[in-house]
């Protein structure tokens, strides 16, 4: 059907990505289909599937060999984005694992740190998640309240977290804090908490309108005490690292939708086969062939951008701009071929055992988080106007 048209990915074009593309299927078809609707029920996926993932070597695939990953790059990574949103599933919090925490340790961490962490992560022996939002900032990571105040020989942590995904399963998360020395803040540091030290509580999972197998809550910190060594990189450097992993996050939510796009229409193309009216199945009707003509040409545009945007956060040469174009292009490309989907199933769209209606409901929060994408556009028109303003800095200054 769709794929009979699509050009050929050229970021996933190695004999090397078909192997991993076809093994990452068949562990889908194994270990998550047919678990989902109960992982729905649950608000939460299970644990086993974390360990499977690792033991099949899927977690953490741009983690080197040293450290239990499969130091492939991060193309591998953005495969397997793709193909889990493809088919639908939003409960296993793999991406925010591997393509999220797993960086910050890889590239701010100690030795320590990653001989520590990094093989129990790419094992699934340790599920992780990350800390940034909080209640009262939104976007605003400027704005952060909890805080990290020195006493010497160790930390103590006091604030919440929220919306953090994979939140109540995990067993380790990173969380960025404003840093107390001397009762002066320094800043925003990062900093490793595990889930076992005492006054790290979790809240119930949320109860959300979509991803409802993917769990979502509150962290609180009260009085945790954590030692020095803890610590991410520097002290006072936590905005500037996750100003630099955001355009990651934000790429990975760009392919999730990518992906989720192109499921969306491959299921629509079947339903419209079987499915008649008016003695003929709706496949027949000029409209319908001309809505998924549109979509599907969409579809092709934005993947092959979003190609480009792979092969250079590979060779390093992503810019945050374009990132941020790319998340906030693709997410409202996806929303609209949702909504456009669920239009042509008619009243089934609307019920929740169909792909489409979990669909429509798990994608809406895409143009949200990793930064909303009216911030998108807001950096895409800093780097636009990057020389009007500093021209206006330089004349202030003179």
């Amino acid at each position: 059907m769709f794929s009979n048209i699509k050009l050929k990915r050229t970021a996933y074009s190695t004999d090397e990505h078909a192997m991993i593309r076809d093994t990452f299927r068949q562990f889908v078809e194994k270990e998550i289909t047919p678990y989902h609707a109960k992982w729905e029920e649950d608000g939460m996926v299970s644990r086993e599937v974390w360990k499977k993932a690792g033991e099949t070597g899927l977690l953490c695939l741009d983690v080197p060999e040293e450290y239990g990953g499969a130091g492939l790059d991060f193309s591998f990574c953005a495969l397997i984005t793709e193909e889990m949103a493809r088919y639908g599933y939003t409960g296993p919090g793999f991406f925010l694992h591997s393509d999220i925490v797993a960086p910050y340790i890889m590239d701010y961490g100690s030795e320590e740190q990653k001989k520590k962490w990094l093989p129990l992560m790419c094992s699934g022996d340790v599920i992780t998640a990350i800390g940034m939002t909080e209640p009262n900032c939104g976007s605003d990571l400027q704005a952060l309240r909890t805080t990290a105040v020195d006493m010497g020989d160790h930390y103590v942590i006091n604030g919440q977290k929220t919306f953090i995904t994979n939140g109540f399963m995990s067993e380790m998360a990173l969380v960025a804090a404003r840093t107390i020395i001397n009762e002066q803040d320094n800043g925003i540091s990062l900093f490793i908490i595990e889930s076992t030290r005492e006054g790290f509580t979790k809240g119930t999972p949320f109860k959300k309108i979509g991803m409802k197998a993917q769990d979502t809550c509150e962290l609180f910190f009260e009085e945790v005490k954590i030692p020095k060594e803890n610590l991410l990189g520097q002290v006072g450097k936590g905005f500037v690292y996750m100003m630099q992993k955001l355009s990651r996050e934000r790429m990975s939510v760009a392919l999730m939708a990518s992906g989720g796009a192109e499921g969306a229409i491959e299921n629509t193309l079947q339903y419209v086969m079987d499915r008649e009216a008016f003695k003929q199945p709706i496949a027949a009707f000029q409209n319908t062939q001309f809505k998924l003509s549109e979509m599907a040409t969409q579809v092709q545009i934005h993947q092959t951008f979003i190609d480009r945007c792979v092969e250079l956060y590979v060779t390093g040469e992503l810019t945050p701009e374009t990132a941020s174009m790319a998340k906030y292009s693709c997410t409202d490309m996806h929303q609209h071929v949702v909504d456009e989907c669920l239009q042509l199933h008619g009243g089934y769209g609307y019920m929740w055992e169909y792909y489409i209606a979990r669909a429509y409901a798990d994608n809406r929060v895409a143009r949200i988080y990793a930064g909303t994408n009216e911030i998108m556009k807001l950096l895409i028109s800093r780097g636009l106007f990057r020389e009007y303003y500093e021209e206006m800095k330089a004349k202030r200054k003179a």
